[in-house]
C-alpha cells in the first residue's frame, strides 16, 4: 500500500499543481477524470501495440549502438507513447465546448500524461521499490508532465487557429524531441557520465513548461 502510494502521489501533485493554474475558466472535473482515466487506459493499450509492431520491425540488435538506441529512444518509445496521448487529446479533448481557451490545451494534455505515467509509475514503482519510486518521482513523472505541457500548449493554440494540423503536429513534435532526448541519454549510459544529459534536458522542459503556461495564462479569452 505505501509504495502504491509513493507511485501515485507525485502524478497527484503534478495534477493539483496544473488545475491551480487554470486560473480563468475551470474545466468540468468530469471530462479532466476521463482524460486521466483515458490515458491511464487506452493510451497503454495503444503503445503496447505500437511497441509490438515497432520493435519487430526496429529491433535493438547491439545494445552498444548509440545510433540503434537512439531510434529506439526516438521512434520505439517517444514517438509511440507521445502519439498515444496526442490521439487521445485531439479526438476526445479537443472538439468538446469545454475546451474553450488555449491553456485547456495543456490542462488536457496534462491530464492523459499523468494517466499514463501514474500506470507506468505503478509498475515501476512496485517493480522496484521505495528507491525506484523516490527516483521517479523527481524524474520520469515531472518528465512527463513536461511533455504534456509542451504538446498541449500548441494543441492549446490549434483549437483557435486556422492552422490546427501544423500547430497539432507542432505539439506532438515538440513532446516527441524532449521525450525522445530524455530516454536517449539514459539509454546511453554505457557512456560514462551521459546520463546528466537526461537531467539537463528535464530542467530546460520544465524552465519552458513554466513559459507555456504562463503565456496561455496572460492570452486567456476569459481573463480580465
Amino acid at each position: 500500500m505505501n509504495l502504491l502510494l509513493l507511485a501515485i502521489a507525485p502524478v497527484l501533485a503534478i495534477l493539483i499543481y496544473i488545475y491551480v493554474q487554470d486560473k480563468h475558466e475551470k474545466e468540468p472535473r468530469r471530462l479532466l477524470l476521463l482524460s486521466f482515466l483515458f490515458g491511464a487506459i487506452i493510451s497503454i493499450i495503444i503503445v503496447f501495440v505500437l511497441y509490438f509492431f515497432t520493435g519487430r520491425l526496429i529491433p535493438v540488435t547491439d545494445q552498444f549502438s548509440v545510433g540503434q538506441q537512439f531510434i529506439q529512444a526516438f521512434v520505439v518509445v517517444a514517438l509511440a507513447e507521445e502519439f498515444s496521448k496526442y490521439v487521445i487529446v485531439k479526438y476526445y479533448a479537443q472538439p468538446k465546448k469545454a475546451f474553450n481557451e488555449p491553456y485547456d490545451g495543456i490542462i488536457y494534455a496534462v491530464m492523459v500524461s499523468m494517466g499514463f505515467a501514474c500506470t507506468e509509475n505503478i509498475m515501476y514503482v512496485l517493480d522496484g521499490g521505495y528507491q525506484t519510486g523516490i527516483l521517479r518521482a523527481f524524474t520520469a513523472v515531472p518528465a512527463h508532465a513536461t511533455f504534456g505541457v509542451l504538446m498541449g500548449f500548441y494543441m492549446g493554440k490549434a483549437k483557435f487557429s486556422k492552422n490546427r494540423l501544423r500547430l497539432n503536429l507542432m505539439g506532438l513534435l515538440l513532446a516527441t524531441i524532449f521525450h525522445g532526448a530524455y530516454d536517449f541519454f539514459l539509454f546511453i549510459n554505457f557512456i560514462p557520465g551521459i546520463s546528466i544529459g537526461a537531467f539537463i534536458s528535464l530542467i530546460i522542459g520544465i524552465v519552458l513548461s513554466k513559459k507555456a503556461i504562463k503565456a496561455h495564462q496572460d492570452n486567456s479569452h476569459f481573463k480580465t
